[in-house]
Parts: C-alpha cells; structure tokens; sequence
C-alpha cells in the first residue's frame, strides 16, 4: 500500500471512530476538553502528512493511540467499562485478577503514549533535528517525559480553574494522591521499552551502529557536520 494511501485510510477510519464516539458521551463537558488537544494536534498532522514527516509504521502507532484517546474521551479515563467488556468475553474481570481496586484504563493510556508516540518523536528528531547516535534514542525519551510532564500541568490548571465536578472528572485521580507521578513514570518506561527495542532492531540490522554511536559523543568543531547517505529507522 502506498504512503498516501495508508495515511488517508487510517484517517478515514479514525474520522469514523471520532464521529461515532462522539455521539452521546458519558459527559459533553469532559469530552470536549479532551479533544481540544486533537483539535490542536490536527495541524500539525496535517503538515507532517505533506512534508511525509513519519514513516508508515509511525502513522500507524499514531492511530492506534489516538484511538485509545478517543475511547477514554467517550466513557471519560476514569470510566471507561473495560471491566464490564472483559466479563463479557472471559466471564471474569481484570480488576478481579489482578486485585485492583480502581480502573486502570488511565494508567494504560498514559503508558501507550510512551510506548506508541516515542518512536514518531524519534523521526522527529531524525528529520529535523538531524539527531543521531545515543540522541537519536534519548531525545524521544525526554520529549515524551516533558511532554507528559506538562500534560500534567495543564489538567491541574484546568482542574483548578473549572473546579467543581467537572474538573474532577477531567483531572481524574480516583482519589491518589501520587496520581500525576504514576502517569508520568508509565508514560517514561513505555517510551524507555521503545526505545530499547528500537535500539536492538537498529543494532541488529545497522552496519554502522557502532560508529554512529560513538561519532554521537564526539565533540563536533565549529562547522562540523556528520552527514549519513541512509536513513535508518
């Protein structure tokens, strides 16, 4: 399948995702809020499309996490009835299994974010930046880490200013004080599994892995450029 194709069908689909989920959610007010960050990521999907910023396997995992964002935006993170989906399937609850006593769905997004977003920051950093060798790898980790952080902050803010039900909803701790911390870790450890499994693929089928790693920490003189003729993922 074509480049163009693929990323016009993975927006078709998610476009009939987005439209259906947005019928009747649990609560319009927190819906909304959830999506502004799509509404504000649209342009920049937009421009990555026409400058073919990411590379096939980054649209994908880039789908397949704002899919999960959009379900958590229907039910609301805190609500979504994956519980009552999985009884259904296996007779028998998650929470039941592992002993949990509140709904993780939050825990796995902020987690998936890590691991699915990590790699498209890293063609970020490859395209543009020109980042190579141990940067290449470390840069898509502090991203996601000061991404998350400051995702952290902005439902604080929204929490505090919308205050009330509303706020709570969105901010969605269930009652843990160390809440933001957890989201924050499993956001860094899905975006360090990532990059580790992208470091052991490249390192298997990379010829001038080595090299590139250690030209990486090299003190670069004024005018200095380490120039590839191929691009790896």
């Amino acid at each position: 399948m074509s480049y163009e194709r693929l990323v016009k069908l993975l927006g078709g689909v998610f476009v009939l995702l987005w439209t259906a989920l947005a019928i009747h959610p649990m609560h319009r007010q927190d819906w909304m809020l959830e999506n502004a960050l799509v509404v504000l990521a649209l342009p920049i999907f937009i421009a990555s499309y026409r400058h073919r910023l990411f590379s096939r396997l980054s649209w994908t995992l880039i789908f397949v996490f704002m899919c999960l964002h959009e379900v958590g935006a229907h039910y609301t993170y805190s609500e979504v009835p994956y519980d009552e989906w999985c009884r259904a399937l296996t007779g028998r609850t998650l929470n039941e299994h592992f002993g949990w006593q509140r709904n993780h769905f939050d825990r796995v997004i902020h987690f998936t974010y890590g691991l699915l977003m990590a790699y498209p920051f890293r063609e970020i950093f490859l395209r543009i930046a020109r980042a190579r060798g141990f940067w290449g790898y470390f840069l898509p980790l502090d991203l996601t880490m000061s991404s998350s952080l400051l995702y952290e902050l902005i439902e604080w803010l929204a929490a505090a200013l919308l205050g009330g039900d509303l706020g709570q909803t969105y901010l969605g701790t269930q009652g843990d004080i160390w809440d933001a911390h957890k989201d924050m870790a499993l956001a860094s450890l899905g975006a360090l599994i990532a990059m580790l499994i992208t470091a052991a693929v490249n390192l298997r089928c990379q010829r001038d892995f080595a090299r590139e790693w250690s030209e990486s920490w090299r003190v670069k003189a004024e005018g200095d450029t380490f120039e590839r003729t191929t691009h790896k993922p």
